[in-house]
């Protein structure tokens, strides 16, 4: 039973994961080179993350550059970073593309704290969803009499612990990212 818990545990840990993850991506008043790390450059006939065929730095507090390790790629990245829908206009020199972060609007601001609480939505339901299998696992296990219900209804509550914490880390993961994207 411990390592049943310990599983599901586990399992809501990745959605927070995939979630804070997911909120890398999005974007606040800062440069980070997570920004462009799903970012897609068609390379050698196949689309590549940008992060396997540049180096990506932040040399400053609005500003992002990309190296690419072959030269002739520079067109492809600065079409990619185009083509991500980042809002973001790249300038090459023919040696290394900036990435300049232009000032965030209040609405865009805005739309993006909706999808930051979508995304914190989305956490939720996967979690309450690990929740559910746990307790309809234990339930099986009670009904074929490898549990008492006694035994089913304290696993119930521990389930529903675990949950209630994963939930309050995701609203404060939802909250942080809220805060530094209203941030001006």
């Amino acid at each position: 039973m411990d390592r049943d818990l310990k599983e599901l545990t586990q399992r809501m840990d990745k959605s927070i994961d995939s979630l804070k993850e997911e909120l890398s991506t999005i974007r606040t008043g800062r440069a980070t080179t997570s920004l462009l790390e799903n970012v897609l450059v068609e390379v050698y006939g196949s689309p590549t993350p940008i992060n396997q065929v540049a180096a990506l730095n932040v040399p400053e507090a609005r500003m992002i550059t990309v190296q690419p390790w072959d030269k002739s790629t520079i067109k492809t990245i600065e079409k990619g970073i185009r083509d991500a829908d980042l809002g973001l206009n790249p300038m090459s020199d023919g040696v290394l593309i900036r990435v300049p972060l232009p000032e965030l609007t209040e609405e865009r601001r805005r739309d993006l704290v909706k999808i930051v609480h979508k995304y914190g939505e989305q956490s939720k339901v996967a979690v309450r969803n690990i929740r559910r299998d746990g307790i309809d696992q234990f339930k099986k296990q009670e009904k074929s009499k490898e549990i008492s219900q006694d035994d089913l209804r304290q696993l119930e509550k521990q389930i529903q612990d675990i949950t209630d914490t994963k939930i309050k880390l995701i609203e404060e993961a939802v909250a942080q990212k809220e805060s530094d994207v209203m941030q001006v």
